[in-house]
């Protein structure tokens, strides 16, 4: 059966979420997943996310006030590969198959490593660069326009993406044709995911919370997957990138460090952490003081207040296990990016932010 979509990630994030939003839209979506980070210890994750009964995701939390406990299951992923393993199957598919291109690369997803520079496909390149020998196959084999659409937590993740695969193809070609085919006629999406996705099921599947948001950007040839209630097409993404990077991601990122700060003992999840009387004080200060002012001056700020209600309660999820060491994976990216980011978008303002500044030089 041939997929029209091919998705470079295996997380328990993609699988809640884009997995279960194509298996369950109209038009239903056939998926090719391809593991690119090479790790052994995952490949039976790929063999279960396409078995043919599907894998199960449970959304437990509330819902409009009301309890949600539910099992659904996900059969939209058809093939599972492995970028180091199967390449020349991954290229077919890209080439003959895919119409959508979905990526979830993690935080340090699109920084260059040094096998960038190689002129052939080596396992160990960065998500752009293989991306690249991806668009050089297809255009190649004819040029057939492809949707791309990251779901990186990077503030103009298409474009950022785009920009990376360009700065790739300009290093290693000076084919005038592919190099126009990958700027004009590739589709690159801005997009905006959120769902608290908080433990797996294995060997496939995960826990997550009701809520989900999959935002796209309009623009020339974007189009959503398939429709689905969580699948919004909207104007202009920053209005919803500030307020869930820098108050939802933001939070998460501050309560890893507060939790770092205090040794980093223990295996709190989100939930219990955040009830602890010490920890729930430092959090309110931050938003309160150092948060919410800022968004008080930028346009549409206006909803950070509401926003931020609802995050708290999702923080407080009674049905969710969040753990805090996940969320501390990639930390010091997630610091530049969720906080670093936003003492910059702060400056002109000249707002005091002393705890968020503390946290960023701790990072660095």
């Amino acid at each position: 059966m041939k997929t029209p979509v091919i998705q470079f990630g295996t997380s328990r994030f993609l699988q809640a979420h884009a997995d279960l939003f194509l298996s369950e839209g109209e038009p239903e979506r056939a998926i090719t997943v391809v593991q690119t980070s090479g790790d052994a210890a995952r490949s039976h994750r790929l063999a279960a996310l396409a078995a043919p009964e599907g894998y199960p995701v449970r959304v437990r939390g509330l819902k409009d006030g009301r309890p949600v406990d539910e099992v659904m299951t996900v059969i939209s992923v058809r093939r599972g590969l492995s970028a180091a393993r199967d390449w020349p199957e991954v290229v077919r598919v890209f080439v003959e198959e895919a119409a959508f291109v979905l990526s979830n690369t993690g935080d340090a997803g699109y920084q260059g490593r040094p096998e960038d520079a190689s002129a052939t496909y080596h396992p160990s390149m960065s998500f752009p660069a293989k991306l690249f020998h991806l668009l050089a196959a297809r255009h190649a084999a004819g040029g057939a326009s492809i949707v791309i659409l990251p779901m990186e937590l990077v503030v103009d993740n298409g474009k950022a993406l785009k920009a990376a695969v360009l700065a790739v193809a300009r290093r290693q070609t000076g084919d005038v044709g592919l190099l126009s085919y990958i700027e004009n006629d590739v589709v690159w999406v801005n997009s905006l995911v959120d769902r608290i996705v908080s433990e797996p099921i294995e060997p496939a599947g995960a826990v997550a919370e009701p809520y989900a948001l999959w935002a796209i950007e309009k623009g020339p040839g974007v189009v959503a997957p398939c429709r689905h209630p969580a699948i919004q097409l909207v104007d202009d993404l920053k209005q919803i990138e500030r307020l869930k990077l820098h108050i939802l991601n933001l939070g998460h990122t501050v309560l890893v460090d507060i939790w770092q700060q205090q040794g980093g003992g223990g295996d709190p999840v989100v939930r219990e952490f955040i009830a602890r009387p010490a920890v729930e004080e430092a959090l309110t200060a931050i938003y309160r003081q150092e948060v919410l002012p800022v968004f008080a001056r930028l346009p549409g700020g206006d909803g950070a207040e509401d926003y931020l209600a609802i995050t708290l309660e999702r923080f407080a999820n009674p049905f969710l296990n969040h753990r805090l060491a996940d969320i501390a994976q990639n930390h010091v990216q997630k610091v530049e990016r969720r906080i670093g980011a936003f003492l910059d978008l702060a400056k002109p303002f000249g707002l005091p932010q002393p705890r968020l500044a503390a946290i960023v030089a701790g990072a660095g």
